[in-house]
């Protein structure tokens, strides 16, 4: 048994998919999959946004002032 051959046993047998039929278990990793892709495609689109200062600096800014008394200089 090759190493890969172990790793597909060890994911089979850790998320109890060796006893289901060859089409149940690519059902199932059809659905992990593209559930895996919505959740880094749309963390990776919220990370974005938060750290280019979309959200971070409208949530600070109190009428175009910082909460301390500070401000933004014009860009």
């Amino acid at each position: 048994m090759n190493w890969i051959s172990r790793k597909m046993h060890l994911y089979n047998v850790t998320m109890g998919l060796y006893m289901l039929d060859w089409w149940e278990r690519c059902l199932f990793n059809v659905l992990m999959l593209t559930s895996l892709w919505f959740i880094c495609y749309n963390g990776s689109r919220f990370a974005t946004e938060f750290y280019e200062g979309g959200h971070l600096k409208y949530k600070l800014l109190v009428d175009g002032r910082f909460p301390n008394g500070g401000s933004i200089p014009p860009s």
